[in-house]
């Protein structure tokens, strides 16, 4: 259990309220590999903006699940936010997307959703 993410930060904001901890692992199964998605296509597009929109987005989630890639997140949404249009984030953004998927899966697993 708990793996490829934490559950410190999130219990700790949910104050030990196991409903709440279950929504919120609902809510991330919900929203960031949507997210994850959009960037897998943004990037490879050069598409800046859609690029710097999901991963600002996915930016509180995945620092509460502590994925333990906010840096390389953070890198993939400043090439979008800054057209970095000379610089490749590839190897960032499959860090992140290994980290989204495997986290996806072991909070489906270990929250039966």
């Amino acid at each position: 259990m708990a793996k490829h993410y934490k559950l410190d930060r999130v219990r700790e904001m949910a104050d030990n309220d196991e409903d709440f901890v279950m929504a919120l692992a609902a809510a991330f199964i919900e929203e960031v590999p949507e997210d994850a998605e959009r960037l897998r296509k943004a990037v490879p597009e050069g598409d800046f903006y859609e690029t710097y929109q999901a991963a600002h987005k996915m930016k509180p989630t995945v620092d509460l699940f502590e994925l333990g890639i906010l840096d390389k997140l953070i890198e993939v949404q400043d090439w979008g936010k800054f057209e970095k249009s000379g610089e490749n984030v590839d190897a960032q953004l499959q860090i992140v997307l290994t980290a989204v998927e495997n986290a996806t899966n072991e909070i489906k697993a270990d929250f039966g959703l």
